[in-house]
């Protein structure tokens, strides 16, 4: 597996390859956007109200490749969202 990260001004795009991966949550033969990022100062208090509002979120991870924590929850449609802190 490899990944990449590529930046433009403070836009960053993410790639990264699997050798064997899951299978996707919707539509397994897609291809495209398979899920949304966004970085936070602290991970914490937007966990604490996402559960507030009754949104379930995944524990929270670190990146081997840039030991950056981060987590995920699913939008209304089921799509993964990323939650991660910003160095």
């Amino acid at each position: 597996s490899w990944k990449a990260d590529l930046r433009i001004g403070s836009a960053q795009l993410e790639l990264f390859s699997f050798p064997a991966p899951a299978m996707r949550p919707s539509h397994p033969e897609a291809t495209g956007l398979r899920h949304l990022a966004f970085a936070v100062a602290n991970l914490e208090p937007v966990i604490i109200r996402l559960e507030a509002a009754g949104v379930a979120v995944e524990p929270i991870r670190i990146d081997p490749y840039t030991d950056q924590r981060f987590t995920f929850f699913r939008d209304p449609d089921g799509l993964p969202l990323e939650l991660y802190e910003a160095p």
